[in-house]
């Protein structure tokens, strides 16, 4: 399938601040003149501290990091961002050639939202891209926010009530038409204002939440992969596998198994 097909717009780079850290030139270089064709204003780092410095000068939208590079590496910048209130509403993405399951599960606790493989495929980077900067989901937290631009006090209004009721039970959540009805609007005006406040529609938000929350209940408890779907709301195991995976890139079976393995404070 052609990527224009995606049933979202991809012009949302055009505009969009990108910081490249990169220690390889001209997979740097390679990746800045591909994004600048597409309108992005590009920042360019050859390595983890680098990449610290121009984030908390630049504040991109979004960081594309190698996880191997020298002074300091992605995983360690990527925490080091994590921690700092000033750049831990950044989405990284991480740029790998080796994106075993251990590496993912690391880049995934370390705070990254996705991983782009080598050798690039720049229709996959450009719809990655598309995604992250559309929901940028971890820029929402639990609190009425500033209003972002295009958004009224009425969207505001609307996504925080919707959400509160979205989110008493991830297992048990109302369907759009029942949300919608719950904050006495309609569902089209209730996604509008989702889209105005986060970026997304109201399904996007909620599966995100739900992805969210397998994380921490797949890493922090011993309830089986069947039950922790059927908390978060999915009907099966096999269907909440599926989508995990899909999200993440392993399993959840092997996220856990990982998280297990390996000191996981160390990795916070």
């Amino acid at each position: 399938m052609s990527i224009e097909r995606f049933p979202f717009r991809l012009d949302v780079l055009r505009g969009s601040r990108i910081l490249i850290a990169e220690d390889v030139e001209a997979e740097r270089m390679l990746l800045a003149a591909y994004l600048q064709h597409y309108g992005c204003h590009v920042y360019l780092a050859s390595d983890g501290q680098d990449c610290l410095r121009k984030a908390q000068l630049f504040r991109p939208d979004l960081v594309l990091m190698d996880v191997r590079m020298p002074v300091c590496d992605g995983l360690s910048a990527c925490r080091i961002m994590q921690a700092d209130p000033t750049t831990r509403g950044i989405p990284v993405i991480f740029l790998t050639g080796a994106a075993t399951p251990a590496q993912r599960v690391r880049g995934l606790l370390a705070g990254a939202v996705d991983y782009v493989s080598k050798p690039f495929d720049f229709d996959e980077v450009r719809l990655r891209l598309a995604v992250h900067l559309r929901s940028r989901v971890n820029h929402e937290v639990n609190k009425v926010q500033e209003l972002p631009a295009g958004a009224s006090k009425l969207d505001s209004i609307l996504f925080q009530s919707a959400r509160i009721h979205l989110l008493k039970s991830l297992a048990d959540t109302p369907d759009l038409r029942q949300l919608a009805a719950a904050v006495s609007t309609n569902g089209k005006r209730l996604n509008e204002a989702f889209k105005k406040c986060v970026g997304v529609t109201v399904f996007e938000y909620l599966r995100e939440k739900r992805m969210k929350e397998a994380c921490v209940l797949l890493a922090g408890t011993s309830l089986e992969v069947q039950a922790i779907g059927q908390e978060v709301g999915f009907t099966s195991g096999a269907n909440f596998a599926t989508a995990f995976k899909e999200r993440f890139g392993v399993s959840p079976s092997q996220f856990r198994q990982t998280c297990l393995a390996k000191d996981v404070g160390e990795l916070a």
